[in-house]
């Protein structure tokens, strides 16, 4: 199993939006960073876990846990020209994009705020911390996995 950490402005579309999708189940879409790209169609599996973090508002941090539920595949957006992320390059017979499938697993009791995140000696490895680091989607290692669940 390996671990996750993906960004979402919760204006756009938060853990609770989520939790109400119908089989609270929907699609990782709009990523057009490659490296974030290359995560999404060759690295994450289904099962996977994923931090579900809150970016962009009063208060960033995580919010909740989700899972990888369908591994890579084209991110259909990219071709469509009414959507949020078009991509007039991208070609459906050789994708450029992808996403994944997510659904919850569990709210966090609280949310661990990136501050906190910064704070702690044990995350200066944290890809999420690291200056310069703008990805919406990063791994996570176990241990710091397992140290971010300690602090709820």
């Amino acid at each position: 199993m390996q671990y996750w950490l993906m960004k979402s402005e919760p204006s756009e579309f938060s853990y609770d939006d989520l939790v109400a999708r119908p089989d609270q189940t929907e699609h990782w879409d709009g990523v057009r960073n490659y490296q974030a790209r290359n995560m999404l169609r060759d690295q994450m599996k289904r099962g996977d876990q994923v931090f579900f973090y809150h970016s962009n508002c009063a208060e960033p941090g995580i919010v909740g846990i989700a899972e990888i539920s369908r591994e890579g595949y084209p991110d259909h957006t990219a071709f469509d020209p009414d959507s949020k992320h078009p991509d007039p390059a991208s070609d459906p017979a050789n994708p450029r994009w992808f996403m994944v499938d997510v659904k919850p697993v569990r709210k966090l009791k609280r949310t661990i705020t990136l501050a906190e995140l910064k704070d702690r000696p044990e995350l200066g490895d944290l890809a999420l911390v690291r200056r310069g680091n703008r990805l919406s989607i990063m791994p996570v290692a176990a241990d710091q996995w397992a140290f971010i669940l300690s602090l709820e």
